[in-house]
């Protein structure tokens, strides 16, 4: 489980709004959890399982890191083992990284986990439905409306920073 799960799991703890390091810390909490509980996940409700704690747990640790008044940041030097990059790829890359957090921080949590499961995952709709327990028909609701939101937020990024220059 932990193999064929893990990446997934930590890839949708960074998209609830964790970063790198928190993620890490979560993911680990996640699959601890699992592990307490494997006598009552069903075998084939596995990864719906995890997510549906990687989901409770990245909120939790938002909330405490309110609480805390924790400011993460990222390794200044991370993304610098690959070389092949030049420096303002990074940058760019940094700062489209930092926009869709900001963006899918935005958005309400049901929503935000549609969104990332069908345009960040691409997974088929049916699976999203299995996945969080949830008729194919709201799927469908919520990613309309979180694709909504995604526009609205990247207009209003646009027109803050045209405003800025």
């Amino acid at each position: 489980m932990l193999d064929e799960s893990f990446d997934f799991i930590w890839r949708s703890l960074r998209r609830f709004g964790l970063s790198d390091d928190r993620a890490d810390d979560a993911a680990q909490q996640v699959f601890i959890i699992a592990s307490r509980k494997l006598d009552v996940i069903r075998p084939e409700a596995e990864r719906s399982f995890l997510f549906g704690t990687a989901m409770r747990v990245a909120s939790d640790m938002r909330r405490s890191a309110v609480a805390r008044r924790e400011i993460a940041h990222a390794d200044p030097a991370g993304d610098l083992a690959d070389t092949s990059i030049s420096p303002d790829e990074l940058i760019d890359q940094r700062r489209a990284r930092e926009m869709l957090d900001g963006v899918l921080h935005a958005m309400e949590e049901d929503m935000r986990a549609v969104f990332v499961l069908f345009e960040l995952e691409e997974m088929p709709t049916a699976e999203i439905a299995a996945l969080l327990a949830i008729p194919p028909g709201t799927v469908a609701s919520r990613l309309r409306r979180a694709r909504e939101e995604f526009e609205v937020q990247i207009a209003r990024i646009k027109k803050r920073r045209g405003g800025d220059q």
